[in-house]
C-alpha cells in the first residue's frame, strides 16, 4: 500500500514524499483512514513505528477542509514531555510545509512570554505539555472552545506522571463536540479505563502484542556488580567503537554522575534530565545528534519522546522500577525500520526487575558471559555509585552522627564536619579541618587525592602534605589536640566549635562496610585503604 491511498491531499502527499517515506506503517495504514473519516480511535503501536504520522497527518488535512479564520487553536495535541511535544510540532511543520496552517507549541522550562505571544497571533494546530496548557488557561492565554480534534499522545506515560487530574481539568475546557485520538506505545488496562473517559465509539487499533518490543532490536543483559558497572560500560563503548550510545539512568543525579565518570574515561558525554535548562537539553541532543557526544545518560522523562535516526545502541544502565518502560527505553532504536542493539546491566538485586521485565515481554533476555575489562582509576573527589547503603542512623558524611567524626563520605580521617578533609581526600579534624575549610592547616586542599581503584573494589585515597597516622571509621570520638567530643551532629570538640592544634586527629569505633580508614594529622598527610565487599 502507498500513501497515495490512504486519501491524503497532493500538498500532504509531497511532504511525506521530501522526507523519504513511500509506504506507511501498519498503524499508519490503519489510523489515518479512521481519522479521516471522523471517527474517535485508541492506537497502539511499537515505540519507533510511525506513530506521530498516524494523526499528524489526518489532522492536518482535516484542518485544511475546514479552513476558518480566527486566532484559536482548532486541534490540540497534549504530550507528556517537552521533547516529545517538540518533536510533534517538527513534524507537523515537516508535513505542513505545503499548507497554510499554523502550528505553535508550548511547553515548561522556558519563559512563558513568547508563547503567550504566538498564541495571541493566532495557531490552528496547538501542541502542549499539561501543566504549562493549565497555566496559559488560567492566564486566559489560551481558548481552547474551538477545538475540533484533541489527541492524548503517549497516553501511558501521561498517567505514569500523574498527569490524570491535570487531563481531567483539560478536557473541561474542551467542547462536548470533538474528535478524541489516544496513542500509546505501551497498551494496559489502566489506559482503556482512561479511554472510556472521553472517547466515543472509537477505533481501536492494535498492531503488535501488548507491550511486544521491536523484533529488530537485539537484546542482551549483562550480571554485573555496581560498583563494576561504570567501567564495564566503558568498556562496551570503547571495545565495541560505539559511537553513539543512549544510557537510562533512573535518578536526575545518577545520570550527572555517570556522564562525568564517563568523561574522566575519555568518552564524551553529556547528560539530559528535567532538572536541566530546556536550552541545555537542546543542545546536548543536538551535540548527540551530530556525533559530538557519544554516550547521551538519560532519565526515562526526558529520554520518552525523542526521536534520533539510526540510533545504534540503547543502554539500561539500572533497570526500571515499571516493567513497560523497558519497551520505551528499547524502542529508542530500530526505529522507522532499522536495526539496534539494547544491553541491560543487571546488578544482584535487580534480579526482580529483569523477571518482571521477562514476564511482561513473555520472553527471556539472553544473559551474555562478563568480558574481562579493567577498573580504571577514580578521579579524586568524585564519589561513584558502588557506595554502600547507609546503615540506619549512620550520618551521611561520618560514622556515627550526621556529620559525625570518622573518614565519611567524602574522604580522608578526622572528627570534622564532613570527616577528614572535605570534598579533596584531604586530612583534617575539627569543624570542617583542623585549621581551614578543606584540611591541611587551612586553605584550598592540597596534595593530590589520587584514588586507585582494584578490581576487588577496593579503593585507596591518599592526600599528601606531610606527617602521617591511622585510624578507623568512627562512632564520633574525636581527639585533636587535647580536645575530646562526643557530638554525633557536628563531630566537634567539646571544648571548641573548630580543634585546632598539631595532634593527631583519629576516630574509633565500627563503621559501614568500604568504608575509608584512614588517620589525619592537623596539616599531616592521610593515608588509608577502603575496604569491604558491595
Amino acid at each position: 500500500m502507498s500513501f497515495e491511498l490512504l486519501g491524503l491531499k497532493p500538498e500532504l502527499l509531497r511532504a511525506v514524499s521530501e522526507k523519504g517515506y513511500s509506504t506507511p506503517s501498519p498503524i499508519q495504514s490503519q489510523a489515518i483512514p479512521a481519522v479521516l473519516s471522523g471517527r474517535d480511535l485508541i492506537a497502539g503501536a511499537q515505540t519507533g513505528t510511525g506513530k506521530t504520522a498516524a494523526f499528524v497527518l489526518p489532522i492536518l488535512q482535516r484542518l485544511t477542509e475546514s479552513q476558518q479564520s480566527g486566532r484559536t487553536p482548532r486541534a490540540l495535541v497534549l504530550t507528556p514531555t517537552r521533547e516529545l511535544a517538540a518533536q510533534v510540532a517538527e513534524s507537523a511543520r515537516d508535513y505542513g510545509k505545503h499548507v497554510s496552517l499554523r502550528t505553535a507549541v508550548v511547553f515548561g522550562g522556558v519563559g512563558i512570554g513568547p508563547q503567550i505571544h504566538a498564541l495571541r497571533t493566532g495557531c490552528d494546530l496547538l501542541i502542549a505539555t499539561p501543566g504549562r496548557l493549565l497555566d496559559l488557561a488560567e492566564q486566559r492565554a489560551v481558548d481552547l472552545r474551538g477545538v475540533e480534534c484533541f489527541v492524548l499522545d503517549e497516553a501511558d506515560r501521561m498517567l505514569d506522571m500523574g498527569f490524570i487530574h491535570a487531563i481531567r481539568r483539560i478536557l473541561k475546557l474542551l467542547p462536548a463536540q470533538r474528535q478524541n485520538l489516544m496513542f500509546s506505545a505501551t497498551y494496559s488496562e489502566e489506559i482503556r479505563e482512561l479511554a472510556k473517559r472521553f472517547v466515543r465509539d472509537p477505533v481501536t487499533v492494535e498492531v503488535a502484542a501488548r507491550n511486544a518490543t521491536a523484533d529488530r532490536v537485539e537484546q542482551t543483559a549483562y550480571r554485573v556488580s555496581k560498583d563494576h558497572k561504570r567501567h564495564l560500560l566503558a568498556h562496551l563503548i570503547t571495545s565495541g567503537n560505539w559511537h553513539q550510545v543512549l544510557v537510562f539512568t533512573r535518578t536526575k543525579h545518577g545520570a550527572n554522575r555517570l556522564a562525568q565518570q564517563l568523561e574522566a574515561n575519555g568518552i564524551r558525554s553529556a547528560a539530559i534530565h528535567g532538572n536541566k535548562s530546556q536550552g541545555a537539553r537542546v543542545r546536548a541532543l543536538a551535540d548527540f545528534k551530530d556525533n559530538k557526544v557519544v554516550a547521551l545518560v538519560a532519565t526515562e522523562v526526558a529520554a520518552r519522546g525523542l526521536d534520533i535516526k539510526e540510533l545504534p545502541h540503547v543502554v539500561n544502565y539500572e533497570l526500571p522500577n515499571v516493567p513497560e518502560d523497558y519497551v520505551h527505553r528499547i524502542g529508542r532504536t530500530a526505529r522507522a525500520g532499522g536495526t539496534g542493539f539494547a544491553v541491560s546491566l543487571v546488578a544482584p538485586d535487580e534480579g526482580s526487575l529483569l523477571r518482571d521485565i521477562e514476564r511482561v515481554l513473555r520472553r527471556s533476555i539472553p544473559v551474555a558471559a562478563l568480558p574481562e575489562f579493567p577498573i580504571g582509576v577514580t578521579p579524586a573527589g568524585s564519589s561513584g555509585e558502588d557506595r554502600p547503603p547507609r546503615r540506619q542512623g549512620e550520618g551521611r558524611h561520618g560514622g556515627g552522627g550526621r556529620s559525625g567524626g570518622g573518614a565519611g563520605r567524602n574522604g580522608g580521617g578526622g572528627s570534622g564536619y564532613r570527616g577528614g578533609g572535605g570534598r579533596a581526600g584531604n586530612a583534617g579534624g575539627g569543624y570542617r579541618s583542623d585549621s581551614g575549610r578543606s584540611g591541611n592547616g587551612g586553605g584550598r586542599p592540597s596534595g593530590g587525592g589520587d584514588s586507585q581503584r582494584q578490581y576487588a573494589g577496593a579503593r585507596s585515597p591518599q592526600s599528601s602534605s606531610g606527617g602521617q597516622a591511622n585510624g578507623n571509621q568512627a562512632n564520633g570520638n574525636s581527639h585533636a589536640g587535647q580536645a575530646q567530643g562526643h557530638d554525633p551532629r557536628r563531630g566537634q570538640s567539646n571544648d571548641a566549635r573548630r580543634t585546632h592544634g598539631n595532634g593527631n586527629s583519629s576516630s574509633h569505633g565500627h563503621g559501614r562496610p568500604g568504608a575509608v580508614n584512614g588517620n589525619t594529622n592537623s596539616g599531616g598527610r592521610s593515608s588509608g585503604r577502603r575496604t569491604g565487599s558491595y
